[in-house]
This record gives C-alpha cells, sequence and structure tokens, in this order.
C-alpha cells in the first residue's frame, strides 16, 4: 500500500473548473494503476476515472465523461483530475486510489480493485 494525499478541492460555480492533485508517497507511483471516486451526502461511492499504469489508457465514468481529464506525472509520483463544465451534482468528496499493477493497461474502475485510498478532498459547487 501508498500514502495518498488529495488536494485541490474547493467551492466553485457551476459552469467552472477544477483541477485535483493526488501526491503518492513514500515509493514511486508508477508501478500503480490509479483512479478517482466520488462520494455525495448519503449516498454511494461512484467512480469517476481510472488511468493505467503508464498512462495510454483511461477510462471515465458516464456522470463525468467529456468533462473530466484523468492524467499522471510520475516522475513527480502525482495523479491528477481536470474538471471542466462543473456542476452542483458533482459536489462530492473526491477520493484518489491506487493499486499495484503487474501488466501495462490495467484500468480498474471498481472500489473493490484498490487496497490505497486517500482521505478526500471536497469539491462543492454552487448554483
Amino acid at each position: 500500500q501508498v500514502h495518498l494525499a488529495e488536494s485541490g478541492g474547493g467551492l466553485v460555480q457551476a459552469g467552472g473548473s477544477l483541477r485535483l492533485s493526488c501526491v503518492v508517497s513514500p515509493t514511486t507511483s508508477a508501478m500503480y494503476a490509479m483512479g478517482w471516486f466520488r462520494q455525495a451526502p448519503e449516498k454511494e461511492r461512484e467512480f469517476v476515472a481510472a488511468i493505467d499504469r503508464n498512462g495510454d489508457g483511461t477510462d471515465y465514468g458516464d456522470s463525468v465523461k467529456g468533462r473530466a481529464t484523468i492524467a499522471r506525472d510520475d516522475a513527480k509520483k502525482t495523479l491528477y483530475l481536470q474538471m471542466n463544465s462543473l456542476r452542483p451534482a458533482d459536489t462530492a468528496v473526491y477520493y484518489c486510489a491506487a493499486a499495484w499493477a503487474i501488466r501495462r493497461g490495467t484500468l480498474l474502475t471498481k472500489e473493490s480493485d484498490y487496497n490505497s485510498w486517500g482521505q478526500g478532498t471536497q469539491v462543492t459547487v454552487s448554483s
């Protein structure tokens, strides 16, 4: 397991943008498939985006497709989530997740696929 620390959340108006970051420590992030999930009050945790170990493959939840971009910079041991055209329905705590991936191209979209989680960062979108 690795330690994950998210940042970049905050209050934004509908239509605005945010970039979330997730720093991996203490080891390199390069061997991990990674993803973002979110959880709104009284709702289950929802898949947002995933990226494979080498960054070539990505996948997105239906609710954010076309508005979100996941990226990684393993030199900085950092995962990113760029969210555009934000809506009040995007209000949630956003979590970064990681799982050791032996094979390149592994994309993990289920909560149960991951064994390392950050503490979350709150995103609030006002109408």
